[in-house]
């Protein structure tokens, strides 16, 4: 609270005193008290004025100097009402009044809102597990009556399959920590898990997959990382020139385990690339090449934040990308 801008909310009383101050001059001159007196009792009303503004200055400069730093300090600025400490002039009080009211009916609407999210969420959940029924009937039919058509309508369903998981994971993403389970894994299973899902579109593309991972063991939640890998391997496909070329090799270094997966597709133009994990960005191969969502690598750096894993992409238009899911060796992080 500077003092200036209290001076100029002040500014009408300042004239008033002035006022009533040359006003009570006049009279003390009309009945002819004397100078001493007079001079006196102005000074008085003078040194009673300023030590009021300085009182009342200094009283609420630390009133609002202390709510400020605890708002400063404070992560969620929204639950400042419960901060606030009992004022004792009229102004704050009703400024405390209107912001405990005002936060009442915020929180109201966020639990409403919170409601609804969670209904809609429930219901998404539902949808999508019922639905997974009958494509794993048209899958079992696929199986049952090989050619041309059921090969092509089984690399379709593959395909619907790989979106309605996109879109539970997409529905969860705000609440992952209630599906959230790390375990110690072997790379290798999980990559080639992973790969055998998507092996139908894999082999429609015929492509060539190469596998050079050891037994190099991480930590993350299995159901998470194979949503990741699947969603790298989904973008790869989607993204590739005539022939698919599809490598999979881990590295370590003194912290960390590193798989590392790359393609030789048409690669990410240098202005998209810092851009790429953002919620709905399509880049420009997005609108050029494929229907994209711009939401399967904006959830893969989700999980990978939740799990505390690293997660970096290096590319070159024509040449291909290279995407790294970094594994850090230290358990202690998946202990917070």
């Amino acid at each position: 609270m500077k003092l200036i801008k209290y001076l100029k909310d002040k500014i009408l009383f300042i004239v008033l005193q002035a006022a009533i101050c040359i006003f009570l001059f006049f009279v003390l001159k009309v009945y002819h008290v004397n100078n001493y007196a007079s001079t006196l009792t102005i000074l008085s009303v003078i040194f009673a004025d300023i030590f009021w503004l300085i009182f009342d200055y200094t009283y609420r400069s630390i009133y609002y100097k202390k709510l400020l730093n605890n708002l400063a300090q404070m992560d969620k600025k929204h639950l400042i009402a419960g901060l606030l400490e009992e004022a004792h002039f009229t102004d704050a009080e009703i400024m405390s009044e209107v912001i405990k009211e005002t936060t009442k009916a915020m929180n109201d609407e966020i639990a409403a809102y919170k409601i609804t999210q969670d209904e809609y969420r429930e219901y998404v959940e539902t949808w999508i597990h019922e639905i997974k029924t009958p494509l794993s009937c048209i899958d079992i039919i696929c199986k049952n009556n090989r050619n041309d058509v059921t090969r092509k309508i089984a690399e379709e369903t593959q395909k619907v399959d790989n979106y309605i998981e996109q879109a539970l994971f997409y529905a969860r993403s705000t609440n992952v920590v209630a599906d959230y389970s790390i375990k110690k894994l072997i790379l290798a299973d999980v990559v080639k898990n992973t790969v055998k899902k998507n092996s139908k579109q894999l082999i429609a593309c015929h492509t060539q997959v190469y596998f050079e991972l050891n037994d190099f063991t991480v930590y993350a939640d299995e159901k998470w990382l194979d949503f990741i890998i699947g969603q790298i391997i989904a973008n790869s496909i989607k993204y590739k020139k005539e022939t698919l070329e599809l490598s999979f090799f881990g590295s370590e270094n003194q912290d960390s385990v590193i798989l590392s997966i790359k393609d030789n597709g048409i690669g990410i133009p240098e202005s998209d690339r810092s851009k790429v994990f953002e919620k709905g960005f399509t880049g420009k191969n997005g609108r050029a090449y494929a229907k994209s969502t711009g939401i399967g690598l904006y959830l893969c750096r989700i999980l990978c934040e939740k799990m505390y894993l690293g997660l970096k992409i290096e590319s070159a238009v024509e040449e291909g990308t290279t995407l790294q899911i970094i594994f850090p060796k230290d358990r202690q992080l998946f202990m917070k």
